[in-house]
């Protein structure tokens, strides 16, 4: 989208949602209005009704805001003093309570909608930018699609607003264009196919926001977890494993207490002294390396964790695998010298490229943050970081942004974003320096001139957490996975009872292989085996009769309908053996 239209498709989003705002008001003129500003595709108005909306109320307000359209109405900006401010929106206690938080002598800028003999119908508090009469939106090209409750400012201490979603587009093709990507997206998304295909539950009763796996979903994260583990061996990591708690002094030591405390949770005391679960593993692993004196023959050490941490995220903001309270951290560490930072970077660089390639993510993108005006940490060890970071992208070839002064106060850092099947972004990797916890926890190694000097640190999150690249890869692949990571790999299917022995006596042989069969030997009609199969996603379904029991094969049925040729039973084995091994992305 060039800058024109995504301007242009701004200032419609921006004058739709205004036009929301009138609507509501007429039909509902009780309704206090809080604010309603532009999105990704789209809009939103928070409002508080005097009685509650149902969905159906959004065709009424959808037919109103049309013929509000229809009037063709000019939106004209003017500025106002603060008192006429105040006393233009004396009725709106969310649009005071924003009037009064401005600074003093600055502009306050109102977006009124005038008719054609230049009277106001309807006036929002605005910094715009808006289109100068509503004859340049499409009344075809807009819908609202949703009612959400949103605390006011997101605070849960205040009102519970009405939020209703919107999108608006320049004209009725591109709608039907983004209503048929939106229906895409609700057909993969991972909270429906989880329930489906029986992989997770979340169980608001007993803790928002955590996570409970169930076998399908174990199947799958032993699957990735195996295949994580034995590429960090191969790519010079040591596994480690770090408590779930430790003492309050860690994290007043490694800072998080005085920057991140609103997301950790409260202590507890464990012998007259405070504990708090862990937010993160970094203090643990840097308690490891100081257990001993450290050599600069014994660097760089790569350490790596699957550790679960636990954030406090406010309730609104949870979402499924995507945003949760307790997730499983894909953890490194590297600590190496100054002249083996350059080459660590880059390899762990090539690394995640490889790690997101194998499971089909090809359209990858790179973010460099670089210092911010407040930072800790030798301007020296601040520029050798970061150019190794824009050395490490330019070596791969990879496409990447600056974000000048976007880094963490303490390192600059890589962001990798990935696009899924349906061309959605997605942030995952994280490369990042830390100049603050070597400082804080006086680490040390001992260099070749005998002197003391410090590590660099750097972490790593190469998937993230595993909830939230698990949610994402559901949706990658609706749900239909590549046969190394389904949960059921293959469906053995006996046409008639006649056959089950054979059929227990496949099963068998495929488990001996390692593979994850389904034996579907109840008394269900063979379709409607095959049927439930494919809803199940198996890649492979067995179907086996006299043929194949006289034969000692296997008739073969891809899940998405294509027929392989009959194979004997160790055939089979092997082929799907192969597929298992190469991480073979198609069936």
């Amino acid at each position: 989208m060039s800058d024109t239209t995504h301007e242009k498709l701004h200032r419609i989003r921006h004058s739709v949602s205004h036009i929301l705002a009138q609507a509501v008001t007429r039909l509902f003129p009780e309704t206090k209005v809080a604010i309603g500003p532009v999105i990704e595709n789209g809009f939103y108005y928070d409002f508080d009704f005097a009685a509650p909306l149902v969905a159906e109320d959004l065709q009424r307000i959808e037919a109103e805001m049309a013929s509000l359209i229809a009037e063709q109405q000019d939106f004209v900006r003017v500025t106002v003093a603060r008192a006429e401010a105040e006393a233009r929106f004396a009725g709106e206690p969310f649009k005071t309570e924003l009037i009064r938080e401005l600074a003093e002598g600055a502009e306050i800028s109102v977006y009124e909608q005038r008719n054609s003999a230049g009277e106001t119908l309807w006036a929002d508090l605005c910094r715009g930018p808006h289109v100068e009469n509503t004859r340049e939106i499409n009344a075809a090209a807009f819908r609202l699609q949703s009612i959400a409750g949103a605390y006011w400012r997101g605070d849960e201490g205040r009102a519970m607003l009405t939020r209703i979603y919107g999108t608006a587009w320049e004209n009725p093709k591109d709608l039907r264009a983004h209503l048929a990507f939106l229906k895409e997206v609700e057909k993969r998304d991972h909270r429906r196919l989880g329930k489906e295909l029986d992989l997770y539950s979340i169980h608001e009763e007993a803790g928002a926001g955590l996570i409970y796996w169930h076998p399908h979903g174990g199947r799958m994260r032993v699957a990735v977890e195996n295949f994580w583990r034995s590429e960090h061996c191969r790519n010079g990591y040591e596994i480690l494993y770090t408590p779930h708690i430790g003492k309050s002094w860690l994290w007043e030591t490694s800072g998080h207490l005085g920057f991140y405390k609103g997301n950790m949770y409260s202590p507890m005391e464990i012998d007259r002294q405070d504990y708090i679960i862990k937010p993160m593993n970094c203090p643990f692993h840097i308690l490891i390396y100081k257990t001993r004196g450290r050599s600069y023959r014994d660097l760089p050490l790569r350490w790596a964790e699957l550790g679960t941490v636990y954030r406090y995220e406010r309730s609104g903001v949870l979402h499924g695998l995507l945003r949760v309270r307790g997730f499983t951290q894909d953890d490194a560490h590297i600590f190496c010298t100054p002249e083996q930072m350059e080459e660590e970077i880059r390899e762990v660089l090539r690394f995640s490229l490889r790690m997101w390639r194998v499971f089909g993510f090809n359209d990858i993108k790179a973010y460099l943050a670089t210092r911010p005006g407040e930072s800790v940490g030798e301007s020296a060890r601040w520029d050798a970081a970061i150019e190794s970071l824009r050395k490490a992208v330019d070596a791969e070839g990879l496409v990447y942004e600056t974000d000048e002064g976007g880094g963490a106060f303490y390192g600059p850092k890589i962001d990798l974003k990935i696009k899924d099947a349906l061309g959605r972004e997605w942030q995952m990797t994280t490369i990042q320096f830390d100049f603050n916890e070597p400082e804080r926890f006086d680490m040390t190694y001992v260099d070749a001139d005998g002197q003391h000097k410090r590590p660099y640190m750097i972490h790593r999150a190469l998937l993230g957490s595993l909830e939230r690249f698990f949610g994402v890869l559901i949706e990658h692949f609706g749900g239909a996975f590549p046969l190394w990571i389904a949960p059921e790999q293959v469906a053995v299917i006996p046409v008639a009872d006649a056959f089950r022995a054979y059929a227990e006596q496949v099963a068998a042989a495929l488990r001996a292989r390692d593979l994850r069969v389904a034996a579907e030997l109840d008394d269900r009609r063979m379709n409607a085996k095959i049927r439930d199969c494919q809803n199940r996603k198996i890649p492979y379904m067995l179907v086996l009769g006299q043929r194949e029991a006289d034969e000692g094969t296997v008739s073969i049925r891809a899940r998405d309908g294509k027929q392989i040729p009959a194979m004997k039973t160790d055939e089979f084995a092997a082929y799907a053996e192969a597929k298992v091994k190469n991480l073979d992305l198609t069936l």
